[in-house]
């Protein structure tokens, strides 16, 4: 059986983690009970109050409020009044955190969203001591290429091409 990944992993760099969690298993407990493990394929890196890219650039609100504690919490937001996108916060109180866009067999932050059935209830939720979700080690070194983050032109330079995009191979 896999390890269960402590808080500490992610009260690191947004930068350091992101890679690093290419190749983990992310673990869901539905309500059924039943469990199923992904694999995680693509992750994009937010960094804080300083990237224009990350909605902690605008500031402590009540929706960001769970970037700015200790990571290894859950930050879910909906987009289009219907997608849930899954995010695990970082650093000590640096208001970062890495989207996960993609898992084994499900490409997008939306469909990964819609496949672990995400909903406001898991805004906050503590990854080191959940029930219903969390991430457990993998043996496996995943290699990976790094990209510009996808849907951010907003953000402007330099913030749109930086390379915070990491993508298993």
């Amino acid at each position: 059986m896999n390890t269960r990944i402590k808080a500490t992993f992610f009260q690191r760099d947004v930068l350091e983690v992101a890679p690093e969690l290419l190749g983990k298993i992310l673990v869901r407990r539905y309500n059924n009970q039943e469990v199923q493990r992904y694999r995680i394929t693509e992750v994009e890196a937010y960094r804080g109050n300083e990237d224009l890219a990350c909605h902690a650039s605008k500031g402590r609100t009540p929706r960001t409020e769970i970037m700015f504690h200790p990571g290894g919490r859950v930050y879910v937001y909906l987009i289009y009044g219907m997608y849930w996108m899954l995010n695990f916060v970082t650093g000590n109180t640096d208001a970062s955190a890495v989207l996960i866009r993609g898992l084994e067999n499900i490409s997008g932050p939306g469909r990964v969203g819609k496949a672990l059935k995400l909903d406001k209830s898991f805004y906050g939720e503590n990854l080191e001591v959940s029930n219903r979700i969390w991430l457990e080690d993998s043996a496996e070194k995943t290699s990976y290429i790094s990209t510009p983050r996808v849907g951010i032109d907003y953000a402007g330079e330099p913030w749109v091409n930086k390379p915070w995009r990491f993508v298993a191979q």
